[in-house]
């Protein structure tokens, strides 16, 4: 059966926070529309970019934009996870949709997060931006402005010495077609390549970047102009010390050994087979999406004034990725998801232009969002230091029964779960921290029925909705969980036993209720429930199951 999400009135908080709203000034935070009945998408769209453009904020459906401002209810988008997944595709950074039943109306609250450091955000090929009440773009000095943010940009220097026959044709070539088809621009086929490489921002002149040497640099040309570009493959069966079992060193352009290397992962790529029931998963130990995904973010945000070389070592279960430099200005192992801040932005922008990379900005995500979702530990960045960034892709997986009922419950509520959403439930699944920065993406998990809290406040714990463990056949550890801050034992296990009905319980399932206490003391406590004719015993031996009496009403 389908989940169902019905209007909610609003919470104290959120009713106090939207009353806020109304009485601010509408400035580079906050956009109100009336939008009684409909809103135009793409006018929506790029709204929320030039919101983005400028830090992030709000765009309120439902409410009047003169002063004073009143509720005046919307119905416009009437599937907030639909709209939210559209928005996603055209706009690669946080938004959240949400869903507030005020007592004059319906408000669409669509919140954005600010673009990533020195990368401005663009749909329909127009920078957006706001100019007093109007929408406009960006202006040229702006848009220079925003890019300098980084510092200097070293991939766009040109690389002293080198020349276009310093160039591996071929890998040009394999850019070209790439490009063609992430673009449909088929005049592009029968460009010079001298022109089709300025197109392209990689040639100032006749003379190539930097960037033009790591994408298509021939393997001479590397050695005499940029030897630091290089990316070393080894694999090893163990953890010891000691020369590995394969080692490759790729010292020329990413295009010319792209796909090699990926090759060469994909040879001890073993699957991992699960099945339950009916369900039948087979899933690799490493993710291709996932791992090209590291190596491109590798190669695009490593210091090319540094020495060294990328060093991606692979293990039986995982995968670890280091490249020289450290973090990005702005970007830490926390914010990661949130900050994206482009070292080669150049090189960046090729990887994009020929579809290598579906959405700047995005790896990092890609790589949590494949990993949870295959049910395996999120990536980590143990060994990162201010020289190197050290990220690990962990290939075992922890638990197919989570990844198969995320699969179930996007397909029936028909709405997707963005890359935070899997952080979040990845998080309460494995008892983690929530970090506060999140709590308050909780409530949409709760909406969506996926999730449900125990307590309130910030004393409130979470865990994954009773369907999840009914889906694997643990209803007992759920009524533990949801037990912890309850009755006594007694109490939880007539209380489990109301849950399940008429379907009853055989012991090892109470057991799982009361893991803390042995079996003998359970059955004394289901004894003294039978005494006071709320439980009863139907069965022997190994067939008796334990069922709760029908109350009286």
């Amino acid at each position: 059966m389908a989940l169902t999400n019905p209007p909610r009135i609003a919470d104290p908080e959120t009713l106090r926070r939207l009353v806020e709203w109304l009485n601010a000034l509408e400035g580079e935070r906050l956009e109100f529309k009336e939008a009684k009945n409909r809103y135009d998408f793409t006018e929506l769209t790029h709204y929320l970019c030039a919101l983005a453009n400028e830090g992030g904020g709000r765009v309120l459906l439902g409410v009047t934009d003169k002063r004073p401002r009143r509720v005046v209810g919307s119905s416009a988008f009437p599937q907030p996870e639909r709209l939210r997944a559209g928005l996603l595709e055209k706009l690669p950074v946080q938004i959240q949709v949400d869903e507030v039943l005020h007592e004059s109306g319906r408000v669409v609250v669509i919140t954005i997060a600010g673009r990533p450091i020195g990368s401005p955000l663009q749909v329909d090929d127009r920078f957006w931006c706001r100019q007093g009440d109007r929408l406009t773009t960006m202006s040229a000095q702006r848009l220079r402005e925003v890019l300098a943010e980084t510092g200097r940009d070293f991939s766009a220097d040109v690389c002293s010495g080198a020349a276009v026959s310093d160039l591996d044709l071929e890998a040009v070539e394999q850019f070209r077609r790439r490009w063609i088809d992430k673009s449909g621009n088929q005049a592009l086929a029968n460009l010079p390549v001298a022109q089709l490489l300025r197109d392209a921002e990689l040639l100032d002149g006749d003379r190539p970047t930097y960037a033009a040497m790591v994408l298509f640099g021939g393997r001479a040309a590397m050695g005499r102009h940029l030897g630091q570009a290089e990316v070393v493959f080894e694999y090893r069966s163990s953890e010891a010390a000691g020369p590995a079992q394969q080692r490759k060193e790729y010292r020329q352009g990413f295009f010319s050994f792209y796909e090699d290397l990926w090759q060469t992962i994909n040879l001890r790529n073993d699957l991992q087979h699960y099945q339950e029931g009916l369900f039948v998963l087979d899933v690799p130990t490493f993710s291709e999406r996932a791992v090209r995904e590291a190596i491109l973010n590798a190669v695009s945000h490593r210091d090319y004034q540094l020495a060294g070389s990328v060093f991606v070592r692979q293990y039986s279960r995982r995968l670890v990725i280091e490249s020289p430099g450290g973090w990005p200005y702005g970007v830490t192992a926390e914010n990661v998801l949130d900050q994206q801040s482009p070292r080669n932005r150049r090189i960046a922008e090729a990887l994009a232009r020929c579809g290598l990379v579906e959405r700047a900005g995005q790896g990092m995500n890609l790589m949590f969002e494949h990993s949870i979702r295959q049910g395996k530990r999120r990536p980590d960045f143990a060994g990162t230091d201010p020289w190197h960034v050290v990220v690990t892709l962990h290939g075992e997986v922890r638990d197919a029964r989570l990844l198969r009922f995320l699969e179930r419950v996007g397909r029936e509520a028909d709405f997707v779960l963005g890359v935070h959403d899997l952080m979040l439930l990845d998080a309460i699944h494995e008892d983690l921290p929530i970090p506060d920065v999140r709590r308050g993406e909780l409530l949409r998990l709760m909406k969506l029925g996926i999730i449900e809290s125990i307590g309130r406040g910030k004393g409130a714990r979470y865990l994954l909705a009773r369907r999840f463990y009914a889906s694997i056949g643990e209803q007992g550890v759920y009524t533990r969980k949801r037990g912890l801050d309850g009755p006594v034992n007694r109490q939880l296990l007539l209380q489990h036993l109301r849950a399940v009905g008429e379907a009853g319980c055989k012991m090892r399932e109470l057991q799982q209720v009361l893991p803390a206490i042995s079996r003998h003391q359970i059955k004394a406590l289901l004894l003294a429930l039978v005494r006071d004719g709320l439980v009863r015993l139907e069965g022997s031996r190994r067939a008796s199951r334990w069922f709760a009496q029908k109350e009286l009403s």
